[in-house]
């Protein structure tokens, strides 16, 4: 399969009155064509400023872009582009569905308007066959009566209705790359699923790359095909998804797991992640994880951890050989 995205050591740090914010360390991954790559971590790990970085949608400044590569199949770094070429990008060949649809859709605006905006913009259509082809995407993503659909405004729609409009408008276009942030997190478990599978049934249709942000570990099993688990602005582990569920190489995974609720196995008092996520802006020169990590040692404080690497990919960042089970 040919890379959609390489993203290679990217250093994206936000500079304030209480000091720099690292919050994104050397961040690297790979995606490619017809691929769903999940991101994981907790609040305030990097999982979304690391993909709205190389997009360049945050203001410079305060985010300082400092280093690292994110090469758009295999030729554009996204990272030296021009303004006029993002521009040309974004919406179309990468597009984004953003964490909550009402705050995304502009409320003053038709559904049909935002739909059609990028079709003009990108496909330089006429507004009838853009409203043809937004019609068409309203359709493909399961909302009724499609056609009056598109005169309704956003506040209009159940929250469900609202997300299957954001993806509409992000398949629009036909892109290579799909980045979904957290798209079913304020959903019940019903129409998550639904939305999960019409990104599925999407993705086999088109052939897109699939990055999908959440911090449900639950949803990753069940839609990606490879894991990047992050923490404080760092990839802490990453490889398949059945390495990463079953083969798990650090303690922070480790810890995310046995904080997941499961219906398979009786695991008594639900288990949890002791103390909280470090203060970006006093990162040491160790593992980010030291103090809440069960299995810390005086290394894990004064030098960050090396890569550790199997012959399959299945990467690692710990001072630890061999987890304990």
């Amino acid at each position: 399969m040919k890379p959609v995205l390489e993203v290679k050591d990217l250093v994206a740090h936000f500079y304030t009155r209480r000091g720099v914010v690292r919050a994104v360390d050397g961040v690297s991954f790979t995606i490619h064509e017809g691929e769903t790559v999940g991101v994981v971590g907790e609040s305030g790990s990097g999982k979304t400023v690391c993909q709205l970085s190389y997009l360049r949608l945050l203001p410079e400044p305060p985010l300082r872009i400092l280093g690292g590569s994110a090469l758009l199949e295999g030729g554009l770094d996204l990272l030296k582009a021009s303004p006029n070429q993002l521009r040309s990008i974004r919406g179309n060949r990468v597009s984004m569905i953003f964490q909550e649809p009402m705050t995304s859709l502009n409320p003053y605006l038709t559904v049909g308007t935002q739909l059609c905006e990028p079709l003009q913009i990108h496909g330089l259509l006429s507004r009838k066959d853009a409203a043809i082809q937004a019609t068409a995407a309203l359709e493909r993503v399961g909302i009724a009566d499609a056609s009056a659909a598109l005169k309704r405004y956003p506040h209009e729609f159940s929250g469900g209705m609202r997300q299957r409009v954001m993806i509409a408008m992000a398949l629009t276009t036909k892109p290579k790359l799909l980045i979904a942030d957290e798209p079913t997190t304020a959903l019940d478990v019903t129409v998550q699923a639904q939305i999960l599978q019409l990104l599925r049934d999407l993705q086999k249709e088109t052939g897109m790359a699939i990055l999908f942000i959440t911090h449900d570990l639950g949803v990753i099993a069940s839609i990606a095909h490879r894991v990047v688990v992050m923490y404080a602005g760092r990839v802490m582990e990453r490889g398949t998804v059945d390495e990463v569920f079953y083969q798990t190489q650090h303690p922070y995974t480790q810890a995310l797991l046995r904080s997941t609720p499961r219906l398979d196995v009786d695991q008594g008092k639900l288990s949890s992640i002791p103390g909280s996520p470090p203060d970006l802006t006093r990162l040491g020169d160790g593992c980010p994880f030291y103090g809440r990590c069960a299995y810390q040692r005086d290394a894990c404080v004064r030098v960050y951890p090396p890569l550790r690497l199997t012959p399959t990919q299945h990467a690692a960042y710990c001072h630890l050989e061999g987890l304990p089970r």
